[in-house]
């Protein structure tokens, strides 16, 4: 059969957050971070791409790795790691990678011939005066580039501002020569830090990081993470440096606000930082976003979903699924990895991830393995009251299910549609250490559905995988 797009749209085993997304020519590409499997801190691993047909968002394949945290000139040893970047084709045609150094305030520029090929060091962002943007005086740190090239300039957004410090402005623009090096027009804020915010509503959502800017028609589209972190933001504007009006959020990675199918203050998943962008691929818009792994925020994975750009230039928040851009719900007949579920919580609700570090655990997305490691992803830690939900499916004709579990545990797994609905199939487990199948008849309605399975019982078990036939 004709392989399907999940979420996340990546290897199990692939660790890409902050993502930007770019068509060139025929074919869609992915930057990104590099998160390291259960590490204890960001972005710890050398950049790599991804591209796929824009006609066929099921199939990435893997470009290699397009640049090393070590080709820094300031990095030779190895003890920077490589923050969120972004790319953009220059005047000359040639690709201009632009990225932090988590240990530099200073925005560093790589080049290529081609979008995917080996990156090489071109240099810093600088004033006319040679003195590196981010280290004169009046400057602000530099965080997270987002840049956006018409003609013979380039647009280079960025910045950093936490919830009441005063110290920062807000996210900045700053215009740069044709050399995609040299600064033309000096830095000037076009969305205020929290402190200075003055519209009620956008101070609920003020900047905070991961800028990323894209163009529809004549609208400049400034997407951002809010300070509330686990949603991307955006604000418009007729001008790429000032004017620009918050407009709303396009996603959280906790679906907090939607209330389709659930309370609109319910997280559904567990939720953290967030950075990504928007993209037009043929004739429709998707929005990239990145989710948390492995109950920690440092092993996230990139996510999309399909969005609509509305005559008025906004765009209506849409929910996180495990479809992404498959272009309608999955097929309601075969096997499927837990690892695409895109609802997982338990009865003690929490927002972001990471509370486990206080003595709790949830359920959590997971792998054996080490970093690297080709192993594909599962559930565990699923106790008593834990549900993972996945969305959408089409389904016809359903009269059985069966779950491939393993744990120490004995109770049972209830299957639903909706997260308060009717219990469609119970199967009981008992302790295994090996994954063992478990399986019962199910009669559900034909139609697109959601499928939730809930835990019920003592000890904490794992979810590989479930089948629908």
């Amino acid at each position: 059969m004709e392989k399907q797009a999940f979420n996340p749209y990546l290897p199990s085993w692939e660790y890409t957050p902050d993502c930007e997304p770019y068509v060139f020519g025929d074919r869609v590409y992915s930057y990104g971070s590099h998160d390291r499997f259960n590490s204890q801190m960001y972005c710890l691993n050398d950049y790599v791409c991804y591209s796929a047909p824009v006609d066929n968002l099921a199939d990435w394949r893997y470009e290699g790795v397009i640049y090393r945290a070590v080709d820094d000139p300031l990095n030779r040893e190895g003890k920077a790691c490589l923050y969120a970047p972004d790319v953009t084709q220059g005047p000359d045609g040639r690709y201009y990678l632009y990225y932090c150094l988590d240990k530099y305030q200073i925005v560093s520029v790589a080049v290529c011939d081609t979008p995917a090929g080996k990156y090489e060091f071109y240099g810093y962002v600088h004033h006319k005066d040679g003195i590196n943007l981010g280290e004169r005086d009046g400057d602000e740190p530099q965080f997270d580039p987002a840049v956006l090239t018409e003609g013979d300039v380039t647009y280079l957004y960025g910045g950093f501002c936490s919830r009441g410090d005063a110290s920062r402005s807000g996210t900045r623009v700053t215009v740069l020569d044709k050399d995609m090096l040299t600064i033309i027009e000096e830095p000037v804020t076009i969305l205020a830090s929290e402190p200075y915010a003055e519209d009620p509503e956008y101070k609920k959502h003020a900047f905070f990081e991961a800028s990323s800017i894209r163009k529809a028609g004549d609208t400049y589209y400034f997407v951002y993470s809010s300070i509330l972190m686990y949603e991307l933001c955006y604000a418009t504007s007729k001008s790429p440096t000032k004017d620009f009006v918050y407009r709303g959020t396009i996603i959280a990675n906790n679906d907090m606000n939607i209330d389709t199918y659930k309370r609109a203050d319910m997280p559904a998943y567990y939720g953290g930082n967030n950075h990504g962008s928007i993209v037009q691929i043929k004739d429709k818009w998707y929005v990239f976003y990145h989710r948390h792994t492995n109950g920690s925020n440092f092993s996230r994975q990139d996510c999309i979903e399909e969005i609509k750009i509305l005559d008025d230039g906004t765009i209506p928040q849409v929910e996180m699924t495990s479809c992404g851009a498959n272009g309608g719900p999955l097929r309601g007949k075969g096997e499927y990895p837990a690892y695409i579920a895109c609802n997982l919580f338990c009865d003690e609700e929490s927002v972001y991830t990471g509370w486990e570090w206080m003595g709790a655990q949830f359920p959590k997305i997971t792998q054996d393995g080490r970093d690297g490691d080709e192993e594909q992803g599962y559930i565990c830690n699923m106790k008593d009251g834990a549900t993972a939900g996945f969305k959408y499916f089409d389904c016809r004709g359903i009269k059985s299910i069966t779950l491939k579990v393993r744990g120490y545990g004995s109770g049972a797994f209830e299957i639903m549609t909706e997260i308060d609905g009717d219990v469609l199939a119970v199967l009981p487990v008992k302790y295994t250490n090996v994954w063992e199948s478990y399986s019962s008849d199910i009669d559900i309605p034909d139609g697109i559905n959601a499928i939730y399975i809930k835990y019920t019982g003592q000890g904490s078990v794992s979810l590989a995988s479930f089948e629908l036939a």
